[in-house]
């Protein structure tokens, strides 16, 4: 059992997807990097320098001290939190979409079918009107 695990894990395949997950992590920290750092900061500014990350709406506000018989955390719907995810998706998209876009640049086209002859009847056809015209 121990050796047919072996001769699993050891498959092209299941190497070839633990490097894409590992490298899918890696992309995924550099694009939400991407979105919060460049991007979000760009939409901020168009409208009106607004920080998206921090707006929320505010069901409950905190009561006492943290740490303190009697604190309440806040209770807030994060809907700016929540563009952020939306526009990181986008981002994620389109980085995918161009990505697969150049992946089938780089595959051969299939090679266009040979062009067909006449069938076996058609020639034997032919053949029998020369022989009958000799």
């Amino acid at each position: 059992m121990l050796k047919e695990f072996k001769s699993f894990i050891m498959t092209g395949n299941v190497v070839e997807f633990a490097v894409a997950v590992i490298m899918a992590g890696a992309m995924g920290l550099v694009i939400n990097g991407f979105v919060a750092d460049i991007i979000m900061p760009i939409v901020g500014q168009f409208s009106g320098g607004v920080d998206f990350a921090n707006l929320k709406i505010i069901l409950t506000e905190t009561s006492g001290v943290e740490g303190e018989a009697g604190y309440i955390p806040e209770n807030a719907i994060r809907w700016g939190a929540w563009v952020n995810t939306i526009v990181n998706l986008i981002v994620v998209g389109l980085v995918m979409f161009f990505i697969v876009k150049a992946y089938n640049k780089t595959k051969t086209p299939p090679a266009p079918p040979a062009p067909k002859g006449p069938t076996q009847e058609e020639l034997l056809a032919e053949i029998r009107d020369l022989l009958k015209k000799q």
